[in-house]
């Protein structure tokens, strides 16, 4: 499993990993500094979010745990894993189109709404890893 113990942590390749799937009560970590960017981190069983600079960037229902999370101008790559199949809303760029690839399948084309926000379904509870490219 790649829960991510201490909630949030930068990894060796310059990426961010977050979240633990697995603990049955609510933690939380603020003001952690990445990239010139502050990070809060909530999770949980239930519940996973990422807020970057205090806007959103990432939500899992149920939890999940995220690793190796990029994003640059043209969209966000990380792995996630969770106990089942998950929702995930990502921030992105407002009434902007992306293309959805998991695990290197093409999904198809969507459309970010007003706020920016993408929700997707990810099959989890027997895939165990998952990794979602979402771009331009």
């Amino acid at each position: 499993m790649a829960v991510v113990e201490t909630l949030i942590q930068t990894e060796a390749d310059g990426s961010l990993s977050f979240g633990n799937h697995s603990l049955t009560e609510k933690a939380k970590k603020e003001d952690f500094e990445h990239g010139g960017d502050l990070y809060k981190v909530k999770t949980y069983a239930t519940m996973t979010k990422l807020e970057k600079n205090g806007m959103f960037a990432y939500e899992s229902v149920p939890g999940t745990s995220v690793t190796h999370f990029t994003e640059d101008a043209d969209g966000v790559t990380f792995t996630v894993e969770g106990k089942e199949d998950a929702q995930l809303t990502i921030g992105l760029q407002d009434e902007t189109e992306y293309e959805v690839f998991i695990d290197g399948t093409e999904i198809g084309k969507m459309q970010t709404n007003l706020g920016g926000k993408l929700s997707i379904s990810v099959e989890l509870s027997d895939a165990g890893e998952v990794t979602v490219k979402i771009c331009k």
